[in-house]
């Protein structure tokens, strides 16, 4: 198994929830290491250049006016296969398609307000993780 970084996000219906801890503990519970984190508000320009990929999808705005519609918890995580097991920890984007005892299964609303965000791809988790973190932001043990 490799050691890899990943972003992971709880999204604003996540932290009015107040299950970051739930989240963590999840993360936690599973050998990833949150090496660094901050709690923020996304500016409209943070969160449209971030989701730039998605700039042509008609979810887009929604997407955009969601994730500045309140705080978020933007996260590195490390260890072993972290950007799989982040995924395999957060579920199918869709709640409802979601495995029981995921994070979204467990604290998401809807496909559009489900609760947490995670890289991809190691190319991916780079460029996310760079988007908000300074290298001497981040931690090891």
């Amino acid at each position: 198994m490799t050691t890899e970084r990943t972003l992971s996000i709880i999204k604003p219906d996540g932290v009015k929830k107040n299950v970051i801890g739930k989240i963590i503990d999840t993360f936690e519970s599973n050998h990833l290491t949150v090496i660094a984190a901050k709690l923020v508000q996304l500016t409209q320009n943070e969160a449209e250049g971030f989701y730039a990929v998605h700039k042509a999808r008609p979810f887009f705005g929604e997407l955009v006016q969601f994730m500045v519609s309140g705080p978020v918890l933007l996260m590195v995580l490390e260890g072993p296969d972290a950007i799989a097991k982040n995924r395999e920890l957060m579920g199918a984007t869709n709640p409802a398609n979601a495995a029981e005892g995921t994070i979204r299964k467990r604290f998401s609303a809807s496909i559009g307000e489900n609760t947490v965000h995670g890289s991809d791809a190691p190319e991916t988790a780079k460029t996310e993780i760079a988007w908000f973190f300074a290298e001497n932001e981040l931690f090891t043990r």
